[in-house]
């Protein structure tokens, strides 16, 4: 598996973009989300390898929300999303004259995550919400007052912070409102942070993406979903998000493409390359890839002009994949 670089490496990368753009050099700009990050990490670097140094793929990471601002305001080719675009930035990107395409890429399950010296194996949703819902903030301080019993011992949170899709969706999925949390936890866009938290901390509980759990499986611990179903436990992972068992924590993945950005041939070769050839990629950093008829239609939607987003500008959460592949962008 790819090792998933920090936000410094990505950081790193964009600021290099300019000694290339000196050179004439052509360059796409990508930021966005730090779960989607791992998968446009790897397209770039073999994107770049295909065009022999002709072609350089900055990737960024400040988060979904972050992303669309720089996405809105046309400061970036291609934006990231681990939810979809939202109202107030599709009025934004209106605003400024940026139309785009929306291509889901993946699925992800969203990963509730414990050190490996926490003795729990699986927790409730409804327990999630008691910890992070807004009015836990200065109240719920143990795992004790959270669950009778479990410890009398302090809890210690850690998460993504506002501008990430992560917490969006979280927050819609186990609180029952986006962008609805109490605000005292450990906040970070760079899901890195948020693993070393967890693994340094025997009453630390956090949550990021699939494949930031996967890469360091030995140093946290993932915890099954009880989501009160008569389902029981349901441990997060690509068998569970296939089957449709992972629901209301598994989640579609997406990339928006600018619609200028699309008219470049360069812009154009990397989607085509992501949709065609992207697949394996995908599944080695651990995301659940689509079925081929998804990343046709995605070929078919931009070869036609089909632009916007098939959500409405709304959050929405427990889609299985075949309900993702039925949706159609509107304007």
């Amino acid at each position: 598996m790819r090792p998933i670089t920090s936000v410094m490496a990505a950081t790193a990368v964009m600021a290099a973009s300019a000694a290339a753009m000196a050179q004439g050099t052509k360059t796409i700009t990508i930021d966005g989300s730090s779960t989607v990050f791992p998968i446009m990490e790897a397209v770039a670097e073999e994107f770049q390898k295909l065009t022999k140094g002709q072609t350089r793929v900055t990737v960024g990471v400040s988060g979904t929300g972050g992303g669309f601002k720089k996405f809105c305001r046309g400061e970036t080719d291609i934006s990231n999303g681990s939810r979809a675009i939202l109202k107030e930035e599709i009025e934004a990107c209106k605003k400024n004259g940026i139309t785009f395409y929306e291509l889901p890429v993946a699925f992800d399950a969203l990963t509730v995550v414990v050190s490996p010296k926490n003795k729990l194996d699986c927790i409730k949703v409804s327990d999630l919400k008691t910890m992070w819902e807004p009015g836990a903030q200065g109240k719920i301080k143990s795992w004790k007052s959270v669950n009778p019993e479990w410890p009398e011992q302090p809890l210690t949170l850690f998460g993504p912070g506002a501008d990430s899709g992560t917490f969006d969706y979280f927050t819609e999925a186990a609180v029952g409102k986006a962008k609805s949390s109490r605000g005292d936890y450990t906040a970070s866009e760079d899901d890195n942070v948020l693993v070393k938290g967890v693994a340094g901390d025997v009453n630390a509980l956090g949550y990021f993406g699939l494949a930031y759990y996967t890469a360091n499986a030995s140093t946290v611990k993932a915890l099954a979903v009880d989501w009160g179903k008569g389902e029981g436990c349901v441990k997060p992972s690509l068998e569970s998000v296939i089957a449709g068992k992972y629901n209301p924590f598994s989640r579609p993945l997406f990339i928006y493409v600018s619609q200028k950005a699309a008219e470049k041939p360069e812009v154009k070769q990397l989607v085509d390359f992501i949709l065609t050839k992207g697949q394996p990629l995908i599944a080695e950093v651990k995301y659940v890839p689509l079925p081929a008829n998804a990343y046709a239609a995605g070929i078919e939607r931009m070869a036609k002009g089909e632009q916007g987003t098939a959500f409405g500008g709304v959050p929405e959460v427990g889609l299985h994949i075949d309900e993702i592949l039925k949706k159609k962008p509107v304007m």
